[in-house]
């Protein structure tokens, strides 16, 4: 089952060497272990595309608060939703705090 992680910025989140060190940790970690497919941090803007009645529309952004934009995303290959959520949780012990959703990719 592959299931997709975003996570939203967070004021309050870990940013110092010892969360990046235990941060490259885990990655490799689970990359070794067939787990982590792909990671990545993302632009805090984007663009917006809308097609309405054969019209496509593109948007420059950002579109919505900071703090309401998904600033990076994990791709994941486990057994269960269970275990993604183990992961999940992993990663934010490394980071202390912040939100984010994990949806199945089918």
């Amino acid at each position: 089952m592959r299931f997709l992680m975003t996570t939203r910025p967070s004021e309050n989140a870990r940013n110092d060497e010892e969360m990046f060190a235990e941060m490259g940790r885990f990655v490799e970690e689970t990359t070794a272990a067939g787990i982590l497919l792909a990671t990545g941090g993302l632009e805090p803007g984007g663009v917006h595309i809308d097609a309405k009645g054969g019209e496509i529309t593109f948007t420059d952004g950002p579109f919505t608060e900071a703090k309401e934009a998904v600033a990076g995303f994990a791709l994941v290959e486990v057994s269960s939703r269970e275990e993604a959520i183990e992961i999940a949780r992993r990663f934010y012990r490394i980071i202390g705090e912040g939100e984010g959703v994990i949806q199945q990719v089918f």
